[in-house]
């Protein structure tokens, strides 16, 4: 079974940067697309962004769109999220996901695998 595991949460100051990382341990099918969520408390869980792995071919919730880039290394088989100008309303415990990227902008469900999350805070 592949695990996601991912890193690089923290807290930082309004305007501030992180980067998450996602290390893979094997290899999945459903790892040709892969990408991010987030969940604030007692909100729902919502998409951020996604890559095919094959082409690298991009996709961004509006919310991030500009402030956020994703990006895999297929060598190190690792996918990350460069977060700039955060925003206290990127508040949220931030999820690794790969598979069914299509329907991720509508809700979660068409996740395949899940990351155990890591915790991002923006004070203001």
């Amino acid at each position: 079974q592949v695990q996601l595991v991912e890193s690089g949460g923290g807290s930082v100051q309004a305007g501030g940067s992180l980067r998450l990382s996602c290390a893979a341990s094997g290899y999945s099918y459903s790892m040709y697309c892969m990408g991010w969520f987030r969940q604030a408390p007692g909100k729902e869980r919502e998409w951020v962004a996604h890559i095919y792995t094959g082409n690298s071919k991009t996709y961004y919730a509006d919310s991030v769109k500009g402030r956020f880039t994703i990006s895999h290394d297929n060598a190190k088989n690792t996918l990350y999220l460069q977060m700039n100008s955060l925003k206290p309303e990127d508040t949220a415990m931030y999820y690794c996901a790969a598979g069914g990227c299509s329907t991720w902008s509508t809700g979660p469900s068409g996740a395949r695998l899940w990351g155990q999350g890591t915790q991002v805070t923006v004070s203001s």
